[in-house]
């Protein structure tokens, strides 16, 4: 499964960790994503969305 956000499509950014001394490595930022139960065509489906997602209201989440 991709980590990548059902609603706005967010996912994974690389680039370089640079230490004190300028010793460079690759290193990934990883979304916040979260299982959230949301409202799809009617019915309900888990889907992994980001934070900013959630927080903006772009989801509806389903009641139980």
């Amino acid at each position: 499964m991709a980590r990548v956000c059902a609603i706005c499509g967010k996912g994974p950014r690389f680039g370089h960790q640079i230490s004190h001394a300028h010793n460079v490595s690759q290193r990934v930022w990883q979304p916040n994503l979260q299982s959230v139960r949301i409202e799809v065509k009617g019915g309900r489906r888990r889907r992994r969305v980001c934070t900013r997602c959630i927080r903006s209201g772009a989801v509806a989440k389903a009641v139980s």
